[in-house]
């Protein structure tokens, strides 16, 4: 009979989440005890459907003040929910916006430095030393699966990592598998998907460890959390059936 105890104390414990699965960086080369210069910063470039601000300063307020108007066709991002709506430029399929005195503007493929500095110098003629500031109003991530808090995140700046994301979210619950963190994203008409694995020190050269707008991070579920939602009866059975076949066995073995 100790041995059979010992059967199921082993069968126990191969549906436990272990300690090693648990962990991140555990695996590849050992982090640099000095300072490493990070290669892989990305330059948010502006897509078609993203939303932008666009605000316009100058000694001069009210010169500035054509400038400023809400733009035409303001998108209603939180229309109905309840809070106010969010006033901004939206980008056309074909990559434009429409800028009050200044007309249409192609600012596909721009990053906001880039297109606050286009702004500028078509702002000369009408204003003295003008100042722009462009910022996305529609940078949010969404986070899916095995996290505390699945939900969707707007990012107030413009860089976002993975584990920024993660921790918005409440991080990875013990049931996650953080070998295979899926990340997909929608750039220039086309659908990118990587998987990231936390526990590789190398995920941070990763060129998906750097989030974009409107990326979705999904975490899927280990296997062993198919036991864990079983209704309690349904777990107990196995065990019970095992047991009682086992303590069957060891009797007709005795009796031999």
């Amino acid at each position: 009979m100790k041995n059979l105890y010992l059967l199921l104390l082993v069968l126990l414990l191969t549906s436990c989440v272990t300690h090693e699965e648990l962990l991140n960086f555990n695996q590849g080369e050992a982090f640099s005890a000095t300072p490493v210069d990070i290669t892989n910063l990305p330059q948010l470039q502006i897509q078609p459907d993203d939303l932008l601000s666009i605000r316009v300063k100058a000694l001069e307020l009210s010169a500035v003040e054509p400038f400023n108007v809400d733009p035409p066709g303001m998108n209603n991002l939180n229309a109905g929910s309840g809070m106010r709506p969010l006033l901004g430029y939206l980008v056309t399929r074909e990559g434009t916006i429409d800028f009050p005195m200044l007309g249409t503007i192609n600012v596909l493929g721009l990053t906001t430095d880039e297109l606050r500095d286009t702004l500028k110098a078509k702002l000369v003629p009408f204003l003295n030393d003008p100042v722009v500031m462009v910022r996305f109003l529609n940078f949010r991530i969404t986070v899916l699966g095995e996290v505390a808090s699945p939900n969707t995140f707007f990012v107030g700046n413009e860089r976002m990592t993975i584990l920024d994301a993660l921790g918005q979210a409440g991080d990875i619950t013990s049931y996650g598998n953080r070998t295979n963190v899926l990340v997909i994203r929608e750039q220039n008409g086309q659908r990118q998907t990587a998987r990231l694995n936390l526990q590789d020190r190398d995920i941070f050269a990763s060129p998906f460890f750097y989030l974009q707008q409107n990326d979705v991070v999904y975490v899927e579920p280990l296997k062993v959390k198919t036991a864990s939602i079983r209704d309690q009866s349904q777990r107990l059975l196995p065990w019970l059936s095992a047991i009682t076949a086992l303590t069957t066995l060891a009797i007709t073995l005795s009796r031999l």
